[in-house]
């Protein structure tokens, strides 16, 4: 009921918002690991591949033709994600989750194909349904939503649980001001934007220069090694 934050990705180009929200989601969720004799054990919190589908499904097959928009909804227990116009071209219940495809907007489905965003036409639903059962979905007569609960830590009271002190080793950060806290800690070394994005886990450069590099250089944080070349393909930044 409360309001915590909420953030507007519209009004720019639609593959961009797309990355910019599948970033986001990406650093919301935690991954839970855990160090054995045998190798290293992963937990997400929410299954990334079905996450990643009900985004770009709810996106591409959302009905535009109201204003209404694709909404995201992150709450303490699970995320939820809502689209406008119900199934389409009165698709049952039981086909849609069959992975029968009816496509609202074809257009917009070929251009995320082209971009990879999309692999296969029709495999998004039952890319959910390897990770989650049917009652994930909630038909409504104008909308479509799908609702994630978040997987509980299983290592939590595990007392033999490992904390190596290497980022590639650890829980990946899931929130924006701890990946902000470890931008400027890795950087006490001048260190290049592919750099500090692998660092971090980051793979869209512009939501990378938005979210984060830019505001950092405004607040004084960063500073370039070549300040009088900003664009230099040698580049580097580094921490005050």
């Amino acid at each position: 009921m409360d309001l915590v934050e909420n953030q507007e990705y519209g009004y720019r180009c639609i593959i961009t918002a797309t990355q910019r929200i599948l970033d986001r989601l990406d650093a919301e969720n935690t991954v839970y690991a855990k160090i054995e004799y045998k190798g290293r054990k992963e937990v997400e919190k929410i299954d990334s591949k079905a996450l990643k589908e009900a985004v770009i499904n709810a996106i591409v097959h959302n009905d535009y033709s109201y204003g209404n928009s694709p909404i995201v909804e992150l709450y303490s227990d699970r995320i939820e994600i809502t689209s406008a116009g119900g199934l389409p071209q009165e698709l049952s219940q039981e086909e849609f989750l069959e992975g029968v495809t009816a496509p609202r907007n074809k257009e917009l489905i070929r251009v995320f194909k082209d971009v990879d965003l999309i692999e296969n036409i029709g495999s998004g639903v039952l890319r959910i349904l390897d990770a989650y059962d049917k009652s994930c979905f909630k038909f409504m007569e104008h909308f479509l939503r799908v609702s994630f609960k978040y997987k509980e830590n299983p290592f939590e009271y595990d007392t033999e649980q490992v904390k190596p002190n290497k980022l590639t080793e650890q829980v990946k950060p899931n929130k924006k001001e701890d990946k902000i806290n470890l931008i400027l800690e890795f950087c006490k070394e001048p260190k290049s934007v592919k750099e500090i994005m692998e660092y971090i886990g980051l793979k869209h450069r512009p939501t990378f220069m938005y979210d984060y590099l830019n505001p950092l250089l405004e607040e004084s944080k960063l500073q370039m090694t070549i300040p009088d070349k900003p664009k230099s393909r040698n580049q580097k930044y580094i921490s005050k």
